[in-house]
């Protein structure tokens, strides 16, 4: 049904107000920063790092999200933004029980109610886009509701307006980086958050790409209770992935390998991942194995990109420079100088690190999680200085973040593994064309296809 005049102009009115909010702070920062440059002031970083982070601070939604993101892409922000902005909380109070009558009443309709067993008023958690309730289905089957908030599109487009003023920001403090590709990247996947029919074809698709994975569990989708807005899932037990900080190191190893599993299988045979690396998306069975819970953040890739990330690790195990330089060349990356080279293996020689050091060992030693990869984003962003500016493909955005992402997850563990050949045994026999048939076979079977 189309929308009306009264329905297009709450959302014009909600973006414009969505736009006032957002605006007035970082806009007020960017404007601040502009005129420092242009008369030749002193900038301090640090001080205005804080207020960035207290300019969104007040604001709920998809900004914080976008925000969070930002911290979380290596070389993106300096140290100082990065550290500020990775502080923010993206939980958002949660929608009262008359707002959520009204939200599930356009969803479902007037006697939703009667749909459901049981359906739990308070909600069992909230996040910037949703939040998530608890109910039991007819057949007795305990699911979780996850219902959007009012009006999120307006809220995405407005703050993925003012995202370009945060990169602006970035460009005026330290233009190496160019970030023109990252921000269309983050808007094309925020976008397609919103989408819960997306999701669930996507919690379809892990089901078939880990269905031989005892492992790790993917949630099944009650589709009679589902639309566009409401996800209705099966509930998976389990508990918060840091409350086993403490436990047996074997225990610990068990769930890492888990997530290793998780994560490189669906990478390295179907060409996907789970590009969100909040902690709050895992839970752990009574079985050590995980839960996967949410489905929004998922890119998929194509084959050659895949095969790009197999070419760079046997470059760097050989030591062969052209290998190497190919690989990187297969990404997009143009016109690289020996220099430039240099300075990707930095980052490069970081994230394979732990998968050719063929011993058990933890991930890195030493390092707090949230400091994870910063020290070798600051040595990749000190060298570009002399040698960018450089221009990473948009596909960097997520397989970066969720990388670190999970290294921080294993740090968190303290696990102790042999990551060299848990990578090597997802990469045996890799095969291009093999990996391309069975990813149309996977995306066709769940109406997806290949993100622009």
């Amino acid at each position: 049904m189309a929308d009306g005049p009264k329905t297009e102009e709450n959302r014009l009115s909600g973006r414009a107000r969505r736009y006032a909010r957002v605006g007035g702070g970082v806009g007020g920062i960017a404007a601040k920063m502009a005129g420092a440059r242009l008369f030749g002031l002193e900038i301090d970083d640090a001080k205005v790092a804080a207020e960035l982070k207290d300019a969104l601070g007040g604001m709920k939604g998809p900004i914080m999200k976008v925000a969070q993101m930002l911290a979380t892409i290596p070389d993106v922000l300096p140290e100082d933004y990065a550290m500020e902005l990775a502080q923010l909380q993206a939980n958002a109070p949660p929608m009262g029980w008359p707002f959520v009558k009204r939200r599930m009443a356009s969803e479902l309709g007037a006697g939703w109610q009667k749909k459901f067993g049981s359906f739990e008023r308070d909600a069992a958690a909230a996040a910037s886009l949703g939040q998530v309730h608890r109910a039991v289905t007819h057949d007795g089957v305990p699911v979780a509701c996850k219902l959007q908030y009012p009006d999120m599109q307006s809220a995405v487009e407005a703050d993925l307006t003012q995202l370009e003023v945060v990169f602006a920001i970035q460009r005026r403090v330290d233009g190496f980086i160019d970030t023109r590709q990252m921000a269309k990247e983050i808007g094309a996947r925020l976008r397609e958050e919103l989408d819960y029919t997306l999701e669930a074809r996507h919690i379809g698709l892990y089901q078939h790409m880990l269905a031989d994975d005892a492992t790790i569990r993917v949630p099944e989708v009650i589709d009679d209770l589902s639309t566009k807005r409401l996800l209705t899932m099966t509930w998976l037990d389990g508990a918060p992935l840091l409350d086993f900080r403490q436990a047996p190191l074997e225990v610990r190893n068990d769930i890492a390998s888990a997530m290793f599993r998780a994560w490189w299988h669906p990478f390295s045979h179907f060409g996907a991942i789970h590009g969100d690396p909040h902690l709050g998306n895992y839970t752990v069975r009574e079985d050590h194995g995980i839960n996967l819970l949410d489905y929004g953040c998922i890119r998929k890739f194509p084959p050659a990109f895949v095969a790009g990330v197999v070419e760079l690790y046997r470059g760097l195990q050989t030591d062969d420079r052209d290998r190497v330089v190919a690989a990187y060349e297969s990404w997009g990356f143009e016109n690289l100088t020996n220099d430039l080279v240099d300075i990707l293996n930095i980052w490069a020689t970081f994230i394979y690190g732990p998968l050719l050091d063929d011993r058990v060992r933890t991930i890195a030693d030493g390092i707090s999680p949230g400091k994870y990869g910063r020290q070798e984003a600051a040595k990749v962003h000190a060298a570009l200085k002399s040698h960018g500016p450089v221009t990473p493909p948009k596909e960097f955005v997520f397989m970066d973040r969720a990388a670190v992402g999970l290294g921080g997850v294993f740090l968190h563990l303290a696990a102790e593994l042999n990551f060299h050949d848990l990578f090597n045994a997802e990469i045996d026999k890799f095969n291009i064309e093999d990996l391309a048939a069975r990813q149309l076979e996977a995306l066709e079977a769940n109406g997806l296809e290949l993100a622009p």
